[in-house]
């Protein structure tokens, strides 16, 4: 079978191509020898239903966020191979990662599943987890293209964003990742941009993805995404996920025989997912090496944790009297919830991977992870025990339903009585080592009193084992911060227009995201993106340019000489940042431009190179619509993070632009109207009215009328699964009361017509002349008299409610 098959079938067996066979699986062709693909969910390890309600056992490697603090391209590398070789066990073709959205307020719900706050790390990272993924077989599906940052309304929010900062900021990674690495799909998001639906959105899958990135692989859409199918197959979503059950099969057919559709539109959306089940060939893994695979995702734990402080604490020293202290230290913190909630092959604790350490160990729970208020006996016993040792290890962090796909975190702060055991440990013991496991940042108001901090994050299944190699020193905390964790809201630009007001968010803030906004104010944060401490030292030397002087066309690199002057095996990261001396617009203090992790043994130095390329110079130029490289002088400036930089050297820049347009010089932070309508070029959009209701108006904003409410339950019903966890019962709660109405076809599984959309808002709105005339229009006698008998039992059941 050769995607050019799929033009030989008959175009209802092409629309039919077009949409999941069900929730997992796409449609098949025997016919033409086309299969169905089994597509798995699977950011942190794959997630293959079982039969019984939950899913098959898989690796759970620690997420993102943690994978992002390696800043290592060749362990992100071997961890894609790894869910490849899953995959092949498990019969998953495609699998729904890795999610690259940018981490713009630290309570975004999915911040765990992301990489970073920033384009370069997220892009250069996620490309080498496709290319794992890809080099084996499999493929692999970069997610949620784009501009999907928050969780509230997520189904329907119009995230407004100005042209330079989307460029710049939220599709830069997605471009890196097209060009480094060419996944075989990428998932369009749910919400809107600008007032258009990413899902029916021309500009940007036709015209950037497909058109100026030169995207060749299938678009698909995030689950029940779709609302329009005409709309989208003319944008160039080529597949709807999950199966609709053919609700937009009639529409599509008919707009192609109307001519609002071409026939060509859909016989290439069709071919590209043939192309796509031609182009996949699992590797034949028969077993699922489990203990290879914990122990990878044992190694990359390590890897991604970050020693924020350390007085000397740490590693701990053999035969110490350590009192662990936290029920994490036992039950693990180790995933987030929602789509990405792996069954893992097995899970480590803390508590259990010591007692094989060459340290003496008595624990205090500390705290009661389902209860948020503090147990003043649970505080004593754990001020006790920490008194009796030579060291505290406090484990502590957020809950599980505090993170979660579906709703966003409300709060910085870590649970009182959380709090209350690190401030009566740390006054029981001055050498009291805290781990925080959390998916995105937390504050810490008295991590400069503790004698060590562990940044862990939510480390997978051997989080718990790679802690205790940590602790002991059998491995070292080799990560770097991938995002910014600020002291206080205060510290965070993008806090006042989160998460927006009504169905709307504004992306005033700009660029002003994470260590852009900090450097550029000045401000210092707890910790800072780029930081994380050794148990070794290195020493950076012999720092040069290989030109300092160039083209506007083209790259440089920076070449220095990295020494591991202490006596453990460790390792560095070189960061190469960027600052814009030529005055031509305005742009953030630094940015990261280029960086290379190198772990070296006691003694070893190396050569190390960071290559930049020509974008890292250039800026979105909103009246050419394209990036252009300023004429001039640039520092670039060698750092171990954003703030501690080592070096700085001088590159001139010539044959770029000397100007820019008017509006590239609005403050990073555009607080008042006047200045986000300069930068947006229009004026600043309105907040949708919420009544009258429309096809976007959200279900849960109807169950004041009997109709809403009945719909409502209905889809409770059908979505949210009594038995199911209670995290993922939240989750899909959410969705259904956050779910527009015009996306009910989708939900619903066809169960609710794409006509019958209108109707329920005519409905809801109380116009029964509306409903009825566009119902019985056209019958006669008959017609009116059901007409007026409907009339009167539509005017006192489903009138207008307030």
């Amino acid at each position: 079978m050769t995607p050019g098959d799929v033009h030989e079938i008959p175009l209802t067996d092409q629309i039919r191509l077009l949409s999941g066979a069900d929730d997992w699986h796409t449609e098949s062709v025997p016919r033409i020898g086309l299969r169905a693909l089994r597509l798995s969910d699977g950011p942190s390890g794959l997630r293959v239903p079982d039969d019984h309600g939950g899913s098959l056992p898989a690796t759970c490697f620690p997420g993102a966020a943690v994978l992002g603090s390696s800043w290592d391209r060749e362990l992100l590398g071997e961890v894609g191979g790894a869910l490849a070789a899953e995959a092949g066990v498990q019969g998953v073709d495609v699998i729904l990662g890795p999610g690259i959205n940018i981490k713009r307020h630290p309570f975004g719900g999915r911040n765990f599943e992301y990489l970073s706050e920033d384009p370069l790390v997220s892009g250069e990272l996620a490309a080498a987890v496709i290319n794992g993924i890809q080099g084996r077989g499999v493929g692999a599906c970069v997610k949620h293209f784009a501009v999907n940052n928050q969780e509230t309304l997520r189904l329907c929010v119009d995230a407004v964003v100005d042209e330079r900062t989307l460029h710049e900021i939220y599709l830069a990674a997605f471009e890196t990742v097209v060009a480094k690495s060419h996944p075989a799909a990428v998932m369009v998001s749910y919400n809107q941009i600008n007032g258009v639906a990413a899902t029916t959105n021309a500009a940007l899958i036709g015209s950037l993805l497909r058109g100026r990135w030169g995207y060749r692989g299938l678009v698909m859409s995030d689950w029940c995404a779709i609302w329009d199918r005409v709309a989208s197959l003319d944008a160039g979503v080529d597949l709807e996920m999950p199966s609709s059950h053919g609700a937009f099969d009639r529409s599509v057919a008919a707009a192609v025989r109307g001519g609002r559709l071409s026939a060509d539109a859909v016989a290439s959306s069709a071919a590209r997912v043939a192309a796509l089940a031609d182009r996949i060939s699992p590797p034949p893994v028969h077993e699922l090496p489990v203990a290879e695979h914990d122990a990878l995702a044992r190694r990359a734990a390590a890897a991604g944790t970050v020693l924020a402080a350390n007085d000397g604490v740490l590693p701990l020293a053999a035969g110490s009297r350590v009192a662990v202290i936290g029920a994490f230290a036992v039950r693990p913190r180790f995933q987030g919830s929602g789509s990405s909630q792996v069954n893992p092959t097995q899970v480590s604790g803390l508590l259990e991977a010591l007692a094989g350490k060459e340290v003496e160990v008595r624990y205090a729970r500390g705290y009661d992870p389902e209860d948020h208020r503090t147990d003043a006996v649970l505080v004593a016993e754990a001020a006790e025990r920490a008194a009796e040792a030579d060291a505290a290890v406090v484990i502590v962090g957020l809950p599980e339903e505090m993170e979660s796909e579906g709703y966003d975190r409300t709060a910085l702060q870590l649970p009182a009585q959380h709090d209350a055991v690190v401030r009566a440990v740390l006054a029981a013991n001055p050498h009291t080592v805290v781990v925080v496991c959390s998916g995105s940042p937390v504050a810490l108001p008295w991590a400069d009193r503790a004698a060590a901090v562990l940044l862990a994050g939510l480390g997978g299944q051997a989080g718990g084992a790679a802690l205790a190699d940590i602790l002991v020193g059998d491995a070292e905390p080799a990560g770097r911060l991938a995002e910014t964790w600020p002291h206080d809201l205060s510290e965070v630009a993008s806090d006042p227009y989160f998460p927006g007001t009504g169905s709307m968010v504004q992306y005033r803030e700009g660029a002003a995201v994470g260590y852009r906004h900090t450097t550029t104010e000045a401000i210092t944060p707890a910790f800072c993106f780029g930081h994380g401490l050794s148990y070794t030292s290195f020493e950076w030397s012999r720092m040069a340019l290989d030109a300092t002087d160039i083209g506007a066309g083209e790259g440089f690199s920076v070449t220095l000489t990295v020494a591991n002057t202490g006596t453990r095996a460790g390792s560095d990261v070189v960061q190469v940042y960027l600052a814009d001396r030529t005055g031509v617009t305005s742009r953030p203090r630094r940015w990261l431009a280029g960086f290379a992790k190198v772990r070296l043994e006691p003694g070893q130095s190396r050569r190390v190179e960071v290559e930049v390329s020509s974008r890292e110079l250039a800026f979105w130029d909103t009246e050419e619509h394209d990036w252009r490289v300023p004429s001039g002088a640039f520092s670039v400036e060698v750092a171990r993070s954003c703030q501690e930089i080592v070096e700085v050297m001088e590159l001139r820049v010539a044959d770029g632009v000397d100007h820019a347009p008017e509006r590239a010089w609005t403050p990073l932070v555009a607080a008042s109207d006047e200045s986000f309508a300069a930068r947006l070029g229009r004026p600043v959009p309105s907040v949708p009215p919420a009544r009258p209701f429309t096809a976007a108006s959200v279900l849960g904003q109807t169950r004041a009328h009997p109709v809403g409410a009945a719909v409502h339950a209905v889809m409770v019903h059908r979505c949210v699964d009594a038995q199911a966890d209670p995290r993922l019962r939240r989750m899909m709660q959410r969705s259904v009361d956050e779910l527009p109405l015009r996306n009910l076809p989708s939900m619903s599984g066809g169960l609710v017509p794409v006509e019958a959309v209108p109707l329920l808002v005519d409905v809801l709105n109380g116009a029964p002349d509306a409903i009825l005339r566009r119902s019985l229009g056209g019958v006669g006698d008959l017609g009116r008299g059901l007409f007026e008998r409907a009339r009167s039992i539509l005017t006192r059941w489903g009138g207008p409610q307030d």
